[in-house]
């Protein structure tokens, strides 16, 4: 009987020693499981911007493959933005954004664990259907077009108030563009050369190209 208590006592030791080792083994296993899962994706990051250069925050980036809209991140302040968690796969990356023609990047391959760069200059275009477009021109009295003049442009409120939106700059033909949000408003553009001085008003009330020509009263060749 005494032998038969020590044998019933090891029998039952044993397994609570293997447990541990059986539980550990499986554990590592689940973790390079993980891991490796983790690994089997890529990315792709980048930043955009506007035809001046400026950064673009706020764009929505989207990867999208077979037609389908996999993943999506928005650019930050800087313009800049990273998709992760793509599967490896070739991908069209596409670009929105408010007052922007949408853009596409063709056939972009990810790679498990790398990060495409697309670089710093994806440069997205105006969407000339929904701002409003002022595109003038400058003359002197002699119909001839003055070149590197500045445009001051402000926009004038129903009360009369006045507020200073910016400046713009005359090409080698004379002519100078400025966009603006669309909505009906009032804008006020004054040149100034020499001793000469001319404004002009324009009334806008929905998204479009709007012309107009500015003319000093003063001849080119007069100092």
């Amino acid at each position: 009987m005494h032998r038969i208590k020590i044998l019933s006592k090891g029998y039952w030791r044993s397994p609570i020693r293997i447990l541990p080792t059986a539980f550990c083994l499986l554990l590592s296993a689940f973790c390079l499981i993980t891991a490796a899962y983790g690994q089997s994706t890529g990315g792709v990051k980048g930043k955009v911007r506007n035809m001046r250069g400026d950064s673009l925050a706020g764009a929505t980036i989207t990867a999208r493959q077979n037609s389908k809209d996999v993943r999506s991140a928005r650019s930050g302040a800087k313009g800049e933005f990273v998709l992760n968690d793509l599967e490896s796969g070739v991908y069209n990356i596409v670009f929105d954004a408010k007052g922007y023609s949408s853009g596409i990047k063709y056939s972009v391959e990810v790679r498990q664990n790398k990060t495409v760069d697309l670089g710093d200059r994806l440069i997205m275009q105006v969407d000339k259907g929904t701002q409003v477009i002022v595109q003038g021109i400058v003359f002197f009295k002699d119909g001839t077009s003055v070149m590197g003049v500045e445009v001051k442009i402000e926009k004038v409120g129903a009360d009369g108030s006045i507020k200073k939106l910016g400046t713009a700059m005359t090409n080698i033909q004379g002519e100078f563009t400025f966009r603006q949000p669309e909505g009906s408003a009032k804008y006020r553009m004054t040149v100034k050369y020499k001793d000469s001085t001319a404004t002009k008003e324009i009334e806008v009330d929905s998204a479009a190209i709007y012309r107009l020509a500015i003319s000093l009263d003063i001849s080119r060749g007069e100092k």
